[in-house]
């Protein structure tokens, strides 16, 4: 897809706040500094749309990007390590566990992983939960351009063993520095909208 139109319209918090258009949704979800920014700023031509930073947890909202009036994607707040308050954490898992279970427009959750590590015990904790509430999920691992292609078979079998993925959800190799993976993702996402 070629994305020449795209605006954040909104950040959310709750189902009432959710946008009406009822075009499909795909959320984005990863590690706090895995780089789902970077993944959201490649796949949309942007150089800053959504914010990078180097402070983890900056995402503290469901944050809304419509895409060439046909999608949106859906930046939610980053697990792990993040540096923000145990309380402020604790508030984001029962609100992205309401998204993801109650939103009838979710196609598929988009899971980042680092390509360079196994996934974590909190990433495997994720695609649990996607697998048990039967989500779709398209794995991207990125960070593709820090490892020598000759290993990244290996790589992919160890992210694909870790989170004991499901053989219907693809893993796809990404880099947002070099825009490795960008066309693969796209015919992903436009197979379920």
């Amino acid at each position: 897809m070629k994305v020449h139109n795209v605006e954040m319209i909104m950040s959310a918090v709750r189902p009432e706040q959710y946008p009406t258009e009822g075009f499909p949704e795909f959320a984005l979800a990863g590690r706090s500094n895995v780089g789902k920014s970077s993944f959201i700023n490649k796949m949309i031509g942007r150089k800053s749309l959504a914010r990078t930073s180097s402070k983890p947890g900056k995402t503290q909202t469901l944050n809304f990007y419509k895409i060439e009036e046909q999608l949106f994607f859906v930046d939610v707040p980053g697990y792990g390590y993040a540096k923000v308050s145990k309380s402020a954490r604790e508030t984001w898992g029962p609100m992205i566990e309401q998204y993801f279970i109650t939103s009838e427009k979710l196609r598929a959750v988009i899971q980042i992983v680092d390509l360079r590590h196994a996934p974590s015990v909190d990433d495997c904790a994720m695609y649990d939960f996607l697998n048990h509430y039967n989500i779709p999920a398209i794995v991207v691992a990125t960070k593709a351009d820090k490892i020598p292609k000759g290993k990244w078979d290996k790589h992919k079998k160890i992210v694909r063993e870790k989170l004991q993925m499901r053989k219907e959800d693809p893993l796809l190799i990404f880099s947002a520095e070099k825009g490795m993976g960008m066309d693969e993702a796209w015919a992903e996402i436009e197979s379920r909208m």
